[in-house]
């Protein structure tokens, strides 16, 4: 097929139905469609051919053929536009708890999202494959953000311990040379150190307590699922102790079920109130050693509770040494829509806000467990000048 040929059969299949009698080969003739090409023109008419009245309806084998189809006709990343719109035309909501329409979605982001929604509405039936479907999604979302969480973490930590007064073995030969050029004695041809730089003997025990705070709002759904993952890979450190906790005007605890992501997805309820000063306060109680305590909230601080309890316990975490931090997401999706209010005033009391994409997250770790000033680390990141911009 010509470059010329391949448009108009794309606009063919763009417009679909009557309109698509207007689209004409260069001689007039009528564009003809190959199998496949006819199989897509289907796809597409079944979801969205108005004429055709929404064609899948509520048959739950048929919209299973459907979903096979367009994930054998069209690449995954229209796969999942036309899933989304599916969701919104077709009732697919409600179909995708049956398990055999389950086994045949294009697992992503926003359908993980959709059965977290979904939660106990699930039928016992397609409980096992929803967990199967979500699972898909997290392992994908751990291999690639695991091992770079790691490396950041483990690097803050190891730079957290450096001292100036090392044991022989823990010295750090290439910094504590690059720290004393100064002092190359020539006629020797060496280096004198007058100061040593290493590291403090590594230990087994606690470093640092990471404490998750998430808000289970609706609007925050792409935000937990990350947070569950990084949860997990952050739990996964014996030099860190990380608790992960839940919360709208309920607050919940799932620390227990932290290495299993789709333990802690299953265990939300997403929507209704936000209690953010309750939280704040079922976390403070719980922190033991405020100085090596990272404190991380993440909502859009639409607070439903006591504005004047919260900002006065999160003050009260800041002047305790905690290193604290607001994130209005953290999620691939930009700044969401966020109380700009309780966010600067947040701000103004040493608790940045702002919003933070996955790949950015094991940074901003990073950052707190060395305890740099995260509004500066924010502003150097690109991000804008502000925290909140």
């Amino acid at each position: 097929m010509s470059g010329g040929d391949d448009r108009l059969t794309r606009w063919r299949l763009v417009l679909g139905g009557d309109e698509a009698d207007g689209v004409t080969a260069p001689d007039g003739s009528r564009i003809g469609l190959s199998a496949d090409d006819l199989s897509r023109d289907r796809a597409l008419s079944e979801l969205y051919d108005g004429r055709r009245g929404a064609g899948l309806g509520r048959s739950s084998p048929r919209v299973a053929r459907w979903l096979g189809d367009i994930r054998t006709y069209f690449s995954s990343s229209v796969v999942r536009v036309l899933q989304a719109d599916a969701m919104d035309r077709l009732g697919l909501r409600q179909l995708l708890l049956e398990p055999e329409m389950l086994r045949a979605v294009e697992p992503d982001l926003s359908l993980v999202t959709t059965l977290v929604g979904l939660g106990s509405a699930i039928p016992e039936a397609s409980r096992q494959t929803a967990r199967q479907v979500v699972r898909r999604v997290t392992d994908d979302l751990e291999a690639r953000l695991a091992a770079r969480t790691r490396q950041a973490v483990r690097g803050a930590l190891d730079r957290s311990a450096r001292t100036r007064r090392p044991r022989p073995a823990d010295i750090d030969w290439n910094r504590t040379i690059a720290a004393n050029l100064a002092h190359y004695q020539p006629e020797h041809g060496t280096v004198i150190p007058e100061r040593l730089v290493g590291h403090a003997r590594r230990t087994t025990q606690i470093q640092r307590e990471i404490v998750l705070c998430v808000d289970q709002s609706g609007s925050m759904a792409e935000s937990i699922v990350y947070a569950s993952v990084f949860g997990a890979v952050m739990a996964s450190l014996r030099s860190v102790r990380t608790r992960l906790v839940v919360f709208d005007t309920d607050v919940v605890d799932l620390t227990d079920e932290i290495h299993d992501p789709v333990d802690v997805l299953f265990g939300v309820q997403l929507g209704g109130g936000t209690d953010i000063n309750r939280a704040i306060a079922y976390c403070q109680e719980r922190i033991t050693a405020p100085a090596d305590t990272v404190f991380v909230l993440i909502s859009d601080l639409f607070e439903g509770g006591i504005e004047a309890e919260m900002l006065r316990r999160a003050r009260e975490l800041v002047d305790a040494g905690v290193t604290c931090v607001a994130l209005l997401a953290l999620s691939d999706s930009g700044a969401p829509a966020y109380d700009a209010d309780h966010a600067a005033a947040l701000t103004a009391i040493g608790m940045p806000a702002f919003a933070c994409t996955p790949d950015r997250f094991p940074d901003l770790m990073a950052a707190a467990i060395e305890r740099r000033d995260l509004s500066l680390w924010h502003s150097a990141d690109g991000s804008g000048p502000h925290p909140l911009g």
